[in-house]
């Protein structure tokens, strides 16, 4: 005969699957020592360095769900599928990558507004009271600690949460709750020997199996970092404006993984698959906060963006850029001016020497006279190979 807490569980993972969940696990609210001993570890060594809210009291915090939700029994582990395959390519030479993580609209909103409903129904199925708190990549929860200890997947070597049904296309959620729930038990799974995410990173940013550098990671730099983009990493971001997939779109896991059923994660108008280049260079402020209201690549910011973009143009290298990029060597901005003056100088061309050297003698901001600088040298050095 099934105890309370058995039917209990039960009705919770199918009330969840029915709300279109695709994995459901169950963990308790027992400290997470082990992993805030290794998330202070990779703190100390600065490999989190450039996201300023991510601190040591941050960790300690999410490593002890019953601080978060005193009366804490157990934590519901959830995870959705994003994946979907990508439109037809277009024909336009000049179009940035977008992480598929974020072709449809903000995930924090999907998964928040549907883990609310999931409390009230599980208040109604179950016809108690529950206190609950939920997370989704957002406060201190350590949410790949409790998707991998719940059995919902395990680590990847590029630090990712890999399911056996959905692969590393996942959004995770998490519910703290006072309702006492039947623990699932951690997946056994592993990589094994598989290095593909380690050897197809182009900026090495998997430094170690298991262990990423935050400051060499795409995702990072074109997402989180607020400054300049460290020359010598621009070269290998290819044309990313946003995000990075390469780690996950060599995995052999992720060959199988099976598609989203969620209707805000199918590619379609909600969303941004690839973003035409030129004319975000002239975007506004308002344009923007406009365009990407909706989408995670508002994170970004405007500057950003358009930072990402001159990044984007210099690695494609199509002269037919310089004219739209002259133009953004006027940009409010002086990081854009940088990178503008970057990519410019990575297509180089005698058009693009005579625009630099303009720029060079308007130019008031220090740091972006240094870049026009760099850039000459850079033009020059191509038009002498070619000639």
């Amino acid at each position: 005969m099934h105890s309370n807490i058995e039917n209990n569980t039960k009705a919770v993972k199918d009330l969840a699957a029915a709300l279109g969940f695709d994995i459901v696990g169950i963990t308790s609210a027992l400290d997470f020592d082990d992993f805030e001993v290794i998330a202070l570890e990779r703190l100390e060594s600065g490999l989190m360095d450039g996201l300023p809210w991510y601190n040591a009291e941050r960790v300690k915090r999410g490593s002890k769900p019953s601080e978060l939700l005193p009366g804490a029994r157990s934590i519901i582990s959830l995870a959705m599928s994003y994946m979907t395959e990508p439109p037809s390519v277009s024909g336009n030479a000049f179009m940035g990558k977008v992480g598929r993580y974020a072709w449809g609209p903000d995930y924090h909103k999907v998964m928040w507004d549907r883990m609310s409903v999931l409390i009230d129904s599980i208040s109604r199925e179950l016809q108690v009271s529950i206190r609950a708190k939920t997370y989704c990549d957002t406060g201190p929860m350590l949410d790949r600690a409790v998707a991998k200890r719940a059995g919902v997947g395990w680590y990847g070597k590029n630090t990712n949460i890999l399911s056996s049904s959905h692969g590393s296309w996942i959004f995770l959620g998490q519910i703290i709750t006072d309702l006492v729930l039947q623990p699932d038990s951690e997946s056994k799974k592993t990589c094994g020997q598989c290095t593909t995410c380690i050897d197809m990173c182009p900026t090495g940013a998997i430094i170690a199996p298991y262990v990423l550098d935050n400051s060499k990671c795409i995702s990072f730099l074109t997402i989180e970092c607020r400054g300049e983009i460290p020359i010598q990493m621009r070269p290998l971001i290819g044309d990313w404006v946003f995000g990075c997939d390469i780690c996950q779109d060599v995995c052999p896991v992720n060959r199988k993984a099976k598609p989203t059923r969620e209707p805000a994660f199918q590619v379609g108008e909600h969303g941004f698959t690839s973003l035409e280049l030129i004319p975000l260079l002239s975007i506004t402020d308002l344009e923007f906060k406009q365009r990407f209201a909706n989408s995670p690549i508002r994170r970004a910011k405007r500057s950003g963006l358009v930072r990402n973009v001159c990044v984007a143009l210099g690695n494609i290298g199509d002269i037919s850029a310089i004219p739209a990029l002259i133009h953004t060597l006027k940009d409010k901005d002086p990081m854009v001016r940088s990178h503008c003056a970057w990519a410019i100088g990575q297509i180089g061309g005698s058009l693009s020497y005579k625009a630099l050297e303009v720029a060079l003698q308007e130019e008031s901001d220090d740091d972006v006279v240094a870049e026009i600088t760099l850039a000459l040298d850079q033009t020059n050095q191509i038009i002498k190979t070619t000639i």
